[in-house]
């Protein structure tokens, strides 16, 4: 396994993240690509180019993109044609610089197949799948509002190119879901993972978690009253286990470091890569 860091955690550009991540001794970073400076409509010839440069020159590769739309994913059925569209711009953008994964949060899974949003999101995800399958890429749902059995559900309903970026805080932080049963259950699905510890302070429906998040961001919602992302080794998730859980299934990709809030997220990426390793050893 390899690891890796999301770029926007550092909160500098992505040019000195791509200096930082080398320096830390990175292997590869994940880079948000639905807006900002790398963003398939930003991103002009040369800018390709120096990116492209700068990576070869810091020795680094591309984990993975993250191709998240944000707002209610792929829930809402008059929506999806644009954010269909902007995902399979975003998986050429992964074939051009050379990743098989492009990462996303697509809404809320029912856990009832007979609710009409299933199919809708069904459809969506069909379509961005097969489009990412011809180009040999993974667009790899991340863990997050549902438990794994209902993703592992949702997955095989789709038609192949759809798989799991698994982010063992988000089960621990907001379902409550063992990430080891998570990883034992979605193994052959897993093609990226993400780095980040936290603990659930007060169980809620994660429902009602996401539409906050989708509707007015992490800002319309205070979390710290259901749960905390930590410093990884300071939360619940039992990293020694979850990565001998991986081992078992044969995960052999990017291990990410994230870190979305903590007032020195540099220092906190850099004692989650220290840990890691030493797990990894």
């Amino acid at each position: 396994m390899k690891i890796g860091v999301i770029t926007d955690c550092f909160k500098i550009p992505l040019s000195e993240s791509i200096t930082l991540a080398k320096e830390l001794g990175f292997s590869g970073i994940q880079v948000y690509a639905t807006t900002g400076e790398f963003s398939p409509e930003t991103l002009t010839a040369e800018q390709k180019l120096k990116f492209k440069e700068e990576l070869k020159s810091a020795g680094l590769e591309i984990s993975a993109l993250c191709g998240d739309m944000g707002g209610h994913g792929f829930q809402i059925v008059e929506d999806n044609p644009e954010r269909i569209e902007k995902t399979k711009r975003i998986v050429d953008l992964a074939e051009e610089f050379g990743t098989n994964v492009v990462t996303t949060h697509i809404g809320v899974i029912p856990d009832d197949k007979a609710n009409p949003r299933y199919k809708v999101m069904v459809d969506a995800l069909t379509e961005c799948g097969r489009y990412a399958k011809e180009k040999g890429i993974t667009l790899a749902i991340e863990t997050g509002p549902e438990t794994a059995p209902t993703l592992l559900q949702f997955l095989k309903d789709t038609d192949g190119g759809v798989g799991v970026n698994l982010d063992p805080a988000n089960f621990v932080m907001v379902t409550g879901q063992d990430p080891v049963e998570a990883v034992e259950l979605l193994g052959e699905y897993i093609v990226h993972t993400h780095v980040k510890d936290g603990v659930m302070l007060k169980r809620t429906d994660p429902e009602i978690i996401y539409d906050h998040f989708a509707t007015g961001g992490i800002e319309a919602l205070n979390v710290a009253d259901y749960f905390l992302e930590t410093p990884l080794g300071e939360g619940d998730v039992d990293f020694p286990k979850y990565i001998e859980a991986l081992r078992k299934v044969g995960f052999d990709g990017y291990l990410t470091v994230e870190r979305e809030t903590g007032d020195d997220p540099t220092a906190d990426i850099k004692l989650a890569l220290d840990k890691i390793k030493s797990l990894l050893n």
